[in-house]
């Protein structure tokens, strides 16, 4: 296929006139799809219904430690949902705390107790004259949503297929107390589907931040989310690197069952050392009497083990597979060698991530978006929603079916053809 920079401008004009009339074409079949969150489809959530089924009323609702779960108590989490929550990352359940159904809540509370108290005895965040967090980019906005919301400053690194920047990530912490945390999905990313590479885990590790209140804000949100039996991408576990290179309590990581059982009813988890724990527990004993232990025994009953989650993943897999086929095989088709676009194909997680010709996206997502396609907001996967280069385009394909991935892609091509002639013919 010609690359489009090599077209004359005779060419250029001529495939504009084709491409419009195909869009007015695609606009008459009033297509109404979203593409803008990673949500789980009907399907999947449909395949989990008989975790109700695990408790009713007459099931022993006591715990292995005996603990009724209709009741107060165990503040931080029935001790076999721990258990569950630390294989899931790889973890102790001495280092796991077990909270209510949402990580993005278990991140929020971290960040606003570190602001009205500090980390661990140090200086509240909100008493200091400047906080600054890093944010590996593209990223997820909402990490990026509670940095702002809470004024914190935040400097965007770039992203590699091995994970951020780290020549970038030790020379700012090492050289700034302001930096306070740095924001990372370190298993097939949002957005790119990249796996943090052994040596980005260590390097991290070993960051020697001038701030002694640095945390680094691991989100392992996809940790057992792989698309593929026989190739899924390893994390290292990045708490016992930690241990091993003298800084046990640099890191806060987090995970849930969002989208393995429920998104609106599943369960969250946060990982770290001892001290972090302890202090975290304080803070607790305050906030609730308790997060939903019902719901924790209905997963454990549910999973038994993580042989359990690991079968039930693959039930996932099955199910999200085919729509990310869909949507790789119509950008291969129909993009390669154009010269006006490129991707990613993980072997994981919950998005594609395209990157179009610089100053193309947002005009990208409104055309999507004029023929009935909703896409994730153009400059969305930056902080402050400002993408440099304006080329960032996140791709969702879990809640449509696979025919309507296609037509949704086949769609979002002919707006990529469209913005890229024009900006070309423009210039």
């Amino acid at each position: 296929m010609k690359a489009y920079q090599e077209m004359s401008k005779e060419e250029l004009a001529a495939l504009k006139k084709q491409l419009d009339r195909e869009f007015e074409e695609a606009k008459a079949k009033g297509l109404k799809l979203d593409m803008s969150r990673g949500k789980p489809s009907v399907a999947q959530l449909d395949m989990g219904m008989d975790i109700f089924d695990v408790l009713n009323s007459g099931s022993d609702m006591r715990s292995e430690d005996g603990v009724d779960v209709r009741n107060y108590g165990v503040l931080d989490g029935l001790t076999e949902a721990k258990h569950m929550m630390a294989a899931i990352m790889g973890v102790s359940a001495d280092n796991v705390i077990v909270y209510g159904n949402a990580s993005l809540n278990v991140m929020y509370d971290a960040v606003s107790s570190a602001m009205t108290h500090g980390v661990m005895g140090s200086t509240p965040w909100c008493k200091l004259d400047k906080v600054k967090f890093l944010c590996p980019a593209p990223g997820y906005d909402r990490h990026f949503a509670i940095t702002e919301f809470f004024g914190i400053e935040m400097i965007t690194v770039p992203m590699t297929p091995q994970g951020p920047d780290m020549d970038m990530v030790e020379k700012l912490v090492a050289e700034d107390d302001s930096i306070k945390g740095i924001w990372c999905v370190p298993k097939y990313s949002n957005p790119q589907g990249y796996t943090y590479s052994d040596e980005t885990v260590r390097r991290f590790a070993a960051l020697k931040p001038a701030a002694g209140d640095f945390r680094i804000f691991w989100d392992n949100a996809y940790a057992v989310h792989h698309l593929y039996e026989d190739r899924q991408d390893e994390l290292l576990e990045i708490l016992s690197e930690c241990e091993k290179a003298g800084n046990p309590d640099m890191v806060y990581e987090f995970c849930s069952t969002s989208k393995i059982s429920f998104s609106g009813a599943g369960v969250a988890a946060i990982a770290s050392s001892k001290a972090n724990l302890d202090c975290i527990r304080k803070a607790m004993t305050i906030q609730t009497i308790g997060y939903d232990k019902i719901n924790q025994l209905r997963h454990v009953r549910y999973f038994k083990d993580f042989e359990g989650i690991k079968e039930h993943m693959k039930k996932h897999a099955a199910l999200m597979r085919p729509k990310f086929e869909a949507v790789l095989a119509v950008l291969d088709r129909e993009l390669s060698g154009t010269g006006i676009g490129s991707w990613t194909k993980p072997n994981g997680g919950y998005f594609i991530s395209f990157e179009a010709m610089d100053g193309c996206a947002k005009a990208i997502v409104a055309k999507c978006k004029e023929a009935g396609v909703v896409l994730t907001n153009a400059g969305a996967t930056f902080p402050y929603g400002n993408d440099p280069r304006d080329s960032n385009i996140r791709i969702a394909p879990s809640f449509p079916t696979p025919d309507e991935m296609a037509a949704a892609t086949d769609l979002f091509v002919l707006c990529v053809k469209m913005v890229s002639v024009e900006k070309l013919l423009a210039g």
